[in-house]
């Protein structure tokens, strides 16, 4: 059974002296179980819904809610497939175990159960998911780490270009506007060398903290290298974006960091939009550059749109 924690195990039965069997069976092979119980296939889906689970035990045959019903409501909801659910059944014949099976179950065991055999298929099982829940979580970290900035913890310049070009793509289908902004922060080598390198990381995790608060939900935030950061904001006028530009300038102005030592940062920024299908990623992203050296060369800490 698992090292990673104590298995979290839900028994479906509407015998309460058989829950009561299963949990002594299977504390005994692991003490530190936890258990939820159930009287029948409803009440027992409801935890399955509220509760994390590793492994269910269910009856096939009870009250308001049997095990089969139990397995089709299960498999109506995607999140629980993974828990394997092993079904409690008086019945031997093939047919009924071929109908238990078909329906979702990964095992099954004939009452009246020997303890050893339970055990052993609840380890398999357990086991079982232990892997798959880790494989997903090394599969969701290798995500992260191919989609984001390991600093700021924002979308990496790969990826930001990746979902940038897509909504381009949707934007040429569809006939919408869309608007980039392009920032960065104003004499950042300055903080680097005067304060330290580790100053200057800080000052680019609390901007983006800042920036992260002020978008909308559809709106993509990457960074674009060093202290150089871009902006999607889908279905949004260049005005609308310029708006939201300047009003995170002001925000990060009137930021106030311990390690700064009383001193201010201010960004510049450039604002285009893409207003038709001449307009590509490439040459949104050139204008929005390019009003980005208009804002440095008229004296910094200001957003402009081209």
């Amino acid at each position: 059974m698992s090292d990673q924690h104590p298995p979290r195990i839900l028994v479906v039965d509407d015998s309460r002296s058989v829950r009561e069997e299963i949990k002594e069976i299977l504390r005994a092979a692991r003490p530190d179980a936890v258990f939820h119980e159930a009287e029948n296939g409803l009440e027992g889906f409801k935890l399955l819904m509220e509760h994390p689970v590793d492994l269910v035990l269910c009856d096939l045959v009870m009250p308001e809610m049997d095990g089969l019903k139990f397995l089709q409501m299960r498999s109506s909801r995607p999140a629980l497939q993974a828990v394997p659910v092993i079904m409690l059944t008086a019945v031997g014949d093939v047919d009924q175990k071929v109908r238990i099976l078909s329906a979702g179950a990964g095992d099954y065991v004939t009452k009246p159960f020997h303890p050893g055999e339970l055990v052993a298929r609840a380890t398999v099982h357990l086991n079982t998911k232990l892997l798959q829940d880790e494989l997903k979580q090394k599969n969701e970290l290798l995500l992260a780490l191919s989609t984001t900035d390991s600093l700021t913890r924002i979308y990496n310049r790969r990826h930001f270009l990746e979902v940038a070009r897509k909504e381009f793509e949707r934007c040429d289908r569809l006939d919408l506007v869309a608007s980039l902004m392009i920032f960065d922060i104003d004499h950042f080598k300055s903080v680097n060398d005067n304060l330290g390198h580790h100053v200057g990381d800080e000052v680019l995790v609390a901007i983006c903290n800042l920036v992260q608060q002020s978008l909308r939900d559809y709106d993509v935030f990457g960074r674009y290298g060093g202290d150089e950061f871009t902006l999607l904001f889908p279905q949004t006028e260049a005005a609308e974006a310029l708006a939201i530009g300047s009003r995170i300038g002001m925000e990060v102005g009137a930021m106030r960091l311990d390690a700064l030592m009383g001193a201010t940062v201010t960004v510049s920024g450039g604002v285009s939009a893409r207003v038709n299908a001449s307009d590509t990623l490439e040459t949104v992203l050139k204008a929005a550059d390019h009003a980005l050296y208009e804002a440095k060369r008229h004296g910094r800490g200001r957003v402009i749109a081209s």
